[in-house]
């Protein structure tokens, strides 16, 4: 190959952006844990684009949260400078445009739409780890989009590295020579620009017609106060040039384009963006429905006819109410939302009203830790305080009159005599080593797994392919599979229809009231030990009345659990230093009258504190770290 330039010749290369031929879009995907981030960091660093005084640790990731946990939630477009020598000793400048990519399972949706803008990926395998679960899914997906792959080993610099035994996995696995595999280290940089050099080589440019109608795709966007709505966009076919009108296909909304630019990294506006190039548009669009990711840009003069393909809707899996705690801030957690929705596709959410907690949202997630990132950022960026009600997946329920009902929230389970109930279920890849196979097998076949087959990628590594339902993987699963294996062991899995189960609602009464809020779906064999648990726990978080209140878990009409909260006594007998036993039995009768009374008539006062303990129960969820 090339000459390797410095980090200072790299710097001083201004892309010819307007040549498609000269314009790399690529896209990193890994596991979580291999070292993403920290490679583009090195990236930035060789091509020059962040001063040296500008540089930090995890630079694309801009959420307090992903610095805190260590973790990529949103998909970073940066575009880097990047010069080769060619034959004739000439600098050719070319733009790279790179997406970093979360790593997590609840988040390969961004992954994805990432992958719909670029032609190339760089497969990154951690050197000590090797091949992950979510490493094959996201080769997977690459392959699907017909993407060309650059297979490279990280941390090759640690002393538990394996870079020869990894090589060979990942060549069996993709068809190559183990020689052919970059090895590079993003904590050192080494083998960094022999990367870059080879992305240039190996990642074809862009295919589009520069002079045909404009069409560029939306890949994602944000909300920002002073601005309004930024669009991130890959232009496909055509150019988009500031002040001219576009229009967005899927909406027909027209508007002027007051700014355009690149991201390098920070938002700097250039004279428009050439067919192959990723950039930002800014309208002053203030209505966050008015750009809407995966939809089509084009130009409101002569407008294309037909809209890019290759994107898919995400299709939420998990499913939970979200109630503020003041109910005056309503509007304020709706106008939040969508505010989020902007800035994350993938969630959806509709309004929802509970007799115990007010009104609220019912919404959809990828998965538990998407939920527990969205509460967080809710609580964070709009400093609401919310209650989440206990996560549940979409059931189809089909009633003795044939009327089938699609349930996602216990409360809409339907009474009376039930036909059949059907569940979601995931078809999971489990990669451990082989040590484990037998605990990973009793933790499946204790959540109602289906074994499908078993591959050996290598001598002491297993591929475990499973069928699960879903409702029984959303809460701990992942949790109880890293602990079984040392944390070794890693989970992917992806929607496979439904199955008929053996499911119930199981109500929770409160002096004979029912709490939907506390309402569950569970699996038959289950109920009892979900029953006596909830009211356990509810018998310590709820202070006690002046009246004794039982607790009960009901099945229909059938009570499986109680527990009773006993009655705050007054002593009606301190005033009584004397006289006749007739006088303190008439005190006490007269008492227990009151409260047999008081019972009839009160409703037991639930305190937010005691619904937010119940509801935001334990669900370890796993920490995408990196």
């Amino acid at each position: 190959m090339s000459p390797i330039l410095t980090p200072e010749q790299a710097a001083a290369v201004t892309p010819a952006a307007t040549d498609p031929a000269l314009i790399r879009n690529f896209s990193i995907i890994a596991h979580i844990d291999h070292g993403k981030s920290t490679l583009a960091d090195r990236m930035l660093q060789a091509t020059g684009v962040v001063a040296p005084r500008d540089m930090r640790a995890q630079y694309l990731d801009r959420m307090d949260i992903e610095r805190e946990r260590g973790i990529t939630i949103k998909s970073q477009a940066v575009r880097m400078p990047w010069g080769v020598a060619g034959p004739d000793g000439a600098i050719r400048p070319y733009a790279l445009n790179m997406i970093d990519t979360p790593g997590h399972v609840d988040f390969s949706y961004e992954v994805n739409r990432s992958l719909a803008a670029c032609e190339g990926a760089v497969l990154l395998v951690d050197a000590a780890q090797g091949i992950q679960a979510q490493t094959l899914a996201n080769l997977y997906m690459a392959i699907e989009g017909d993407l060309a792959i650059i297979p490279v080993l990280n941390k090759i610099d640690l002393p538990a590295a394996e870079p020869e035994r990894h090589a060979d996995e990942i060549a069996s696995l993709i068809g190559c020579e183990p020689g052919d595999i970059l090895k590079v280290s993003g904590k050192t940089g080494a083998g960094v620009p022999e990367l870059l050099d080879r992305i240039v080589d190996a990642v074809p440019a862009p295919v589009g017609d520069p002079t045909g109608p404009t069409r560029a795709m939306i890949f994602d966007s944000v909300y920002d106060t002073y601005r309004g709505v930024v669009t991130y966009v890959r232009v496909v076919d055509g150019a988009l040039k500031p002040r001219e009108r576009i229009e967005m296909l899927s909406t027909t909304a027209v508007h002027d384009l007051l700014e355009i630019g690149v991201i390098s990294p920070e938002p700097t506006p250039t004279a428009g963006l050439g067919a192959g190039e990723v950039g930002y548009l800014i309208t002053g669009v203030k209505d966050v429905r008015q750009s809407k990711v995966g939809d089509t840009v084009t130009s409101a003069a002569s407008p294309a006819t037909e809209a890019l393909a290759g994107y898919q809707e995400p299709k939420p899996m998990v499913f939970s109410g979200l109630f503020p705690v003041d109910g005056s801030d309503f509007p304020v957690l709706r106008d939040a939302l969508d505010k989020l929705k902007l800035n994350d596709a993938a969630l959806t959410y509709e309004p929802e009203t509970s007799v115990a907690l007010g009104f609220g949202f019912r919404c959809g997630y990828l998965g538990l830790l998407h939920l527990e990132i969205i509460r967080e950022r809710l609580e964070r960026e709009f400093n609401l305080d919310i209650i989440s009600t206990a996560p549940s997946v979409v059931y189809q329920v089909t009633t003795e009159d044939r009327a089938v009902h699609t349930v996602t929230n216990p409360s809409e389970f339907p009474e009376g005599k039930i036909l059949d109930v059907q569940e979601p279920v995931v078809r999971a890849t489990i990669l451990t080593p082989s040590e484990f196979v037998g605990t990973v097998m009793e933790l499946c076949q204790s959540r109602r797994g289906t074994m499908q087959g078993m591959d050996y990628l290598s001598e002491t590594r297993v591929e475990m392919h499973y069928v699960l339902p879903l409702a029984e993987i959303v809460f701990d699963f992942f949790d109880a599979l890293k602990s079984r294996t040392r944390g070794y062991a890693s989970l992917d899995y992806e929607m496979d229809g439904e199955q008929s189960a053996d499911l119930v609602k199981v109500d929770i009464l409160l002096n004979g009231d029912k709490v939907d809020a506390f309402s569950a779906i569970v699996h038959k064999d289950a109920a009892y030990s979900y029953g006596l648990k909830l009211t356990k726990r509810l018998k310590e978080l709820i202070p006690r009345q002046q009246f004794e209140v039982p607790v009960q878990a009901a099945i229909g009409s059938r009570i499986i659990a109680r527990e009773t909260i006993r009655a705050l006594r007054k002593d009606m007998l301190a005033k009584c230093y004397g006289g006749d036993i007739s006088r303190k039995r008439k005190l006490l009768e007269k008492q227990k009258e009151g409260k047999k009374r008081m019972k009839a008539i009160s409703s037991v006062d639930v305190p937010q504190e005691a619904f937010i303990a119940a509801l935001g129960a334990d669900n370890p969820t796993g920490k995408d770290s990196k």
